[in-house]
């Protein structure tokens, strides 16, 4: 297994800590955050003034001069008030990428220890549209999921579907109104004898919001709409197989628009599926004597006294006996528990939700749901707004549906591909690519958890830190291997570094362990949007500085074009951990 450079470079300055007679525990090493005064560095002459009274420098200094007789740094030295600083020898440098490119992983660190992670992302709803709201769970759950699967971890990524509430119960109404005719709303039906209707996903919906805005005006209609849902929660032949049809039906229309953003999950678990491990879920609450009767509901207390804020008791069932938001919740980690075991649970919310998943982990921590080392995580992200400082809206002032957004970049990057002579293919095709990329990229290059401003003319743009420029940068590498003859998967050693820009980007790829670990470590997409950025830049330096393929000097042509597949091979892996295809050109 390939070690990180720090892990690597730690090692070697821990012994000179340790023959210079001080512990090895002080030779940890960091990149630096200087990177015109040193490569790397490391700091613990500080820890080590305080654990052997002496001056931090005179320590660094100690070990700077064991360490300048190492091949491997071209400069070890310390510097006031005792830093170690340390940059590599060009010879070593190439040494440790061309095992990177070697590397079937491509620096990429890969887990000791087996585990499993399910992460439950995008939350669709069944009968309800898709809309600019599930964008930042959908896509930031996505990247996740391949970064952690990058890893050699088992990933299980879950949609868990809003199938079993109110809303269905508002849907199969309101459908029983326009249609009494259809054979299920008839006694005597059977399922396996009479046919269901078919339905139309544009009527299903408009239809949830139809009915919605009825319920808040019909008492009576409200009142069957909650009868139907204890109904066909309950198995009644004709409400129930119509439940089933629009699951499917809906389920389709959700997959398709997020197969556009690339987002792919593994299951597709219901509230409904969960539904099973509810008795399951209050006999094990009230076994441990955590359960109790609240103004007719049955609830679990969960403040802690530390709490800075008021945590209100779990409401696990109401007073009319209907299960709460948080009891689908409880007993989903009943089922999660069961078939996967996991090791981690990430959940990838809105951040606003915070206080119900508080109330949710301590439940299941006092229950005794998940094993004690089982990590429940909430990954809270902020809102998409618009130039206004608002939640993003529609021109119209509604909220946007996610196949609008599509078509909206979609269009965008079709118009700013009309007059390219270099497009060949499906514009269509190759738009909606730059499209989604350009809608994903500007979300993902945020921490999660940071509101941003969504500015599709920013997105789109051919420089600066977006997805079009990153596509754009593949495209160019395209060309100049296409016009060499070599193929863009070809893992070609790196033989030579020639000048800055050149060492600027072996020292890039030397540090995608770095890279993928705090992506992984911090739970963060953005720091892959950083070094994919970062790459193409240098890359794009190299491009300007140099004339790649009419190079006279072959051996430097050679290492030239090894460092144009490896740039390549590194952003499109990048952008792939990202769920962002790229394009032949553009």
């Amino acid at each position: 297994m390939m070690k990180k450079i720090t892990v690597l470079l730690s090692e070697v300055v821990s012994e000179a800590f340790e023959k210079a007679g001080y512990s090895k525990e002080l030779g940890t090493v960091s990149v630096s955050d200087r990177m015109d005064l040193c490569q790397f560095q490391c700091n613990g002459a500080f820890a080590g003034a305080k654990l052997y009274h002496k001056a931090p420098f005179i320590i660094a200094e100690e070990v700077a001069a064991i360490l300048s007789e190492n091949s491997m740094f071209s400069k070890a030295e310390a510097v006031k008030p005792g830093f170690i600083n340390l940059t590599l020898t060009d010879e070593f440098l190439l040494e440790y990428v061309n095992g990177v490119v070697d590397d079937p992983n491509l620096g990429v660190p890969q887990v000791e220890t087996p585990e499993t992670i399910v992460i439950d992302y995008a939350g669709p709803n069944v009968a309800k549209p898709l809309h600019i709201g599930h964008l930042r769970s959908s896509i930031i759950g996505e990247s996740l999921k391949r970064i952690a699967r990058a890893t050699g971890r088992t990933v299980v990524g879950d949609a868990h579907l809003g199938d079993w509430g109110t809303p269905l119960g508002l849907v199969i109404a309101e459908y029983q109104e326009r249609h009494p005719e259809w054979a299920c709303f008839q006694e005597g039906f059977d399922p396996e004898r009479d046919g269901l209707p078919e339905i139309d996903v544009n009527e299903l919906n408009e239809i949830y919001p139809f009915a919605s805005a009825k319920s808040k005006e019909d008492e009576e209609f409200k009142e069957k709409a909650h009868k139907i849902v204890y109904q066909f929660q309950h198995h009644h032949p004709g409400y129930y197989s119509l439940w089933k049809q629009i699951v499917e039906v809906s389920k389709i229309d959700i997959k398709k628009i997020l197969g556009q953003l690339n987002v792919n999950l593994d299951y597709w678990y219901g509230e409904s599926d969960c539904d099973a491990y509810t008795d399951e879920l209050i006999r094990r609450l009230a076994e441990k004597g955590l359960l109790y009767e609240s103004d007719g509901a049955q609830v679990v207390d969960v403040a802690e006294e530390s709490d800075k804020i008021t945590v209100p008791p779990v409401m696990i069932k109401k007073s009319d006996d209907s299960s709460a938001y948080a009891t689908t919740d409880l007993a989903t980690i009943i089922q999660r528990e069961k078939d996967f075991k996991p090791g981690k649970i990430w959940y990838v919310v809105d951040k606003r939700q915070s206080l119900h998943f508080t109330q949710v982990f301590r439940c299941a921590r006092k229950a005794e749901l998940v094993p004690a080392d089982t990590e429940l995580t909430l990954i809270g992200f902020g809102t998409m707004n618009g130039s206004d400082g608002k939640p993003f809206k529609t021109r119209a002032g509604g909220v946007m549906r996610l196949e609008e957004l599509i078509k909206m970049a979609t269009d965008g990057a079709l118009e700013k591909l009309q007059d390219s002579e270099y497009v060949s293919g499906d514009k269509q095709e190759i738009a909606e690519k730059i499209g989604v990329a350009a809608i994903k990229f500007g979300d993902l290059s945020n921490q999660p958890s940071k509101d941003y401003v969504f500015d599709l003319n920013k997105f789109l743009a051919f420089d600066g830190k977006t997805g079009t420029y990153l596509l754009y940068t593949v495209t160019r590498i395209n060309s100049i291997l296409k016009k060499a003859g070599v193929a863009y998967d070809e893992a070609r050693p790196i033989g030579g570094i020639y000048s800055d820009v050149e060492r600027e980007l072996a020292l890039d790829f030397a540090l995608l362990g770095e890279t993928y670990d705090k992506a992984y470590s911090d739970l963060a997409p953005c720091v892959l949007c950083d070094s994919a950025y970062n790459i193409a830049s240098t890359f794009s330096r190299l491009y300007h500085d140099e004339h790649i393929l009419s190079e006279p000097d072959e051996q430097k042509r050679n290492d030239l074009i090894a460092l144009c597949l490896m740039a390549r091979r590194v952003i499109a892996k990048q952008l792939d951990l990202l769920a962002i295809e790229t394009v032949e050109n553009m």
